[in-house]
């Protein structure tokens, strides 16, 4: 091996010149024009595309823009060779082919993507809340009560707080003339979850349905604030009353009631204002006359849902008049006398002559009577029509015969 730079022979090995000192270059420098022609002579053999013209074109490119200083940039890759109109058409479909095949293929990807979805999301749904319920009152329907049953029982199972499935077989059993067992169920999930107004709601409904709607208010005074709140649309208020029931009246009172809500009824004899058949619908102020007067009163509101009832005792004594006047007066007699007594109107009078004391079952007054010989103590006493006692009249008589 020869040095390039003063042609001394280089030993084997050896990485540097002896005579000069220049580095030995192991690597030979690389020449484009000798991967140009290999590719080319590989063309001639395979029939493949030859390079050399495109190596040509890059040449003589840089060449010219070396010679003019490359005071100018051409707007295409210096690296490229310039395509002919046809070449940019072809290129130019190609690329949309390519991005047609691309969307395409996106598209395909989509559309499985979507029907597998769509198969998962039937799976899923038949085993969903809302799929069992459907599947229940479908067979409610057909009258499969069996598989009707089966159906919502699972819905509640999978669920036990919402109001659906409850209400399935809540229509269920009143289809099969047992609603003992819908109350029973429903009263069951209300107290297990007392958290849940859709529960609330579904027992709420099942009393609407048999007309039990007066066993509403009292869930809702049980319930919990935050669930009471929620379900304020089933709420009536209370009627007030005008009268204190603690105050005893000495005569005749004209009781009215009040409430914001549609209606309001009341009974005097005891009975349920609600249900009774001798409830009264309350228009007019209402008399509460001697003695003790029972009012039961409800407001309904426009649900036809009552509130609690409101019983109150009112109680009107007349004044009791004084213990009865009675004639003649104690005192010694010798010759026979009669004993009267003066009986006010709404009063009887009774009377003893053993000296016990009188009362409504002693002999009752119907006029003067003799007065007996002897020594003898008569006592009287008068009854109002509401049985209360006045005071008792004493006297002592002595009859002495001639």
């Amino acid at each position: 091996m020869k040095c390039r730079r003063c042609g001394a022979v280089i030993p084997d090995g050896a990485l540097k010149c002896r005579a000069c000192g220049e580095e030995i270059r192991i690597v030979p420098d690389y020449n484009p024009l000798d991967e140009v022609l290999a590719a080319q002579v590989k063309g001639a053999i395979d029939g493949s595309k030859a390079p050399l013209d495109d190596y040509e074109y890059r040449a003589g490119n840089s060449q010219k823009g070396r010679t003019s200083g490359n005071t100018r940039r051409t707007s295409a890759d210096p690296g490229k060779r310039q395509m002919t109109p046809e070449q940019r058409r072809r290129q130019a479909e190609r690329r949309r082919a390519m991005k047609k095949k691309k969307r395409l293929r996106a598209m395909i990807i989509l559309g499985m993507v979507a029907v597998a979805a769509l198969i998962l999301g039937v799976v899923l749904y038949q085993f969903s809340y809302g799929a069992r319920v459907n599947k229940g009152y479908k067979a409610l329907q057909k009258k499969e009560y069996s598989q009707a049953e089966e159906y919502f029982q699972k819905a509640v199972k999978k669920k036990p707080k919402k109001a659906d499935a409850y209400e399935g077989l809540t229509e269920l059993y009143l289809a099969q003339n047992a609603p003992e067992k819908a109350e029973t169920l429903l009263l069951n999930a209300v107290d297990k979850y007392s958290d849940s107004a859709e529960v609330y709601e579904a027992c709420f409904s099942y009393y609407i349905a048999v007309s039990q709607q007066g066993e509403i208010p009292l869930l809702l005074d049980e319930a919990r604030k935050d669930v009471a709140k929620k379900l304020s649309d089933y709420a009536a208020e209370t009627p007030a009353f005008s009268l204190d029931d603690e105050e005893i009246f000495e005569d005749v009172q004209q009781l009215s009631l009040e409430s914001d809500e549609e209606t309001i009824y009341y009974t005097t004899d005891g009975s349920d204002p609600f249900y009774s058949d001798t409830r009264v619908k309350y228009e007019e102020p209402i008399q509460i006359s001697e003695g003790e007067n029972v009012i039961k009163a409800v407001s309904v509101n426009k649900k036809e849902i009552p509130s609690l009832t409101i019983t109150k005792t009112y109680t009107v004594e007349f004044p009791i008049e004084d213990a009865p006047a009675v004639s003649p007066s104690t005192g010694q007699y010798d010759s026979p006398m009669e004993i009267s007594i003066i009986v006010p109107d709404g009063y009887t009078a009774y009377y003893t002559m053993d000296e016990s004391e009188p009362t409504d079952e002693s002999e009752i007054y119907t006029g003067p009577i003799s007065m007996p010989e002897g020594s003898t103590i008569f006592k009287a006493v008068l009854v109002n029509g509401k049985g209360r006692l006045s005071g008792v009249t004493t006297r002592n008589y002595e009859l002495t015969a001639e």
